[in-house]
């Protein structure tokens, strides 16, 4: 019974991956279609792991900004969705001394390996809806979240490119003045909290 459950779920896989190919050759229409349907078969209750994986690779094939990041934030949930029912969620009613919840997560508890790679790339991926959006204050957080991620990331061609990603939408924020409250132009580049004298 476990044997096909587990080869069902590499099924799952391999249709996402399928998806994807189609979506990195341009079929966007296509890689959609493929992912709308795998999604309504899994559910919102299907694996965290497909549902993580499916989401985030659904974001990216949307054209409307603000549905890219409505998938985004669906990954971000399922990834959240990792967390053990025996582990406290450090919300009221809690253990005491669980401390404060990262990302819906209890502190202290490390994600699945297979996603603590992704969590650099799922809060790289929202901040960049959130500029699209003109959001720069969410971006900005989503973008320190992929920093502090980061570390999770090999050092290889992924890991390096999710970094580097990183360090360029961190000078573009940075380069982008400061919204000021009343007319008149901004005062200039806001640095990064790690980029500050």
């Amino acid at each position: 019974m476990a044997e096909q459950q587990e080869a069902s779920q590499d099924a799952v896989m391999t249709r996402i991956g399928q998806a994807v190919i189609l979506l990195h050759a341009g079929d966007r229409e296509e890689a959609r279609n493929r992912l709308a349907e795998i999604w309504s078969e899994i559910g919102e209750e299907g694996d965290y792991l497909h549902r993580c994986t499916l989401a985030h690779y659904m974001a990216d094939a949307q054209d409307d900004p603000a549905d890219e990041l409505a998938w985004d934030l669906r990954a971000l949930t399922a990834a959240a969705a990792d967390v053990p029912d025996d582990v406290p969620d450090a919300v009221p009613g809690a253990r005491p001394g669980t401390g404060p919840p990262r990302d819906g997560r209890p502190a202290g508890w490390e994600p699945h390996p297979g996603l603590a790679a992704f969590y650099p790339s799922l809060h790289l991926n929202l901040a960049a809806d959130y500029v699209k959006l003109q959001r720069p204050e969410a971006a900005r957080v989503h973008l320190a979240r992929a920093r502090a991620a980061a570390g999770a990331l090999s050092d290889d061609g992924y890991g390096n490119g999710v970094r580097a990603a990183i360090a360029r939408l961190e000078r573009r924020l940075a380069a982008e003045p400061e919204p000021e409250p009343g007319p008149g132009p901004g005062p200039g580049p806001r640095p990064f909290p790690e980029q500050s004298p």
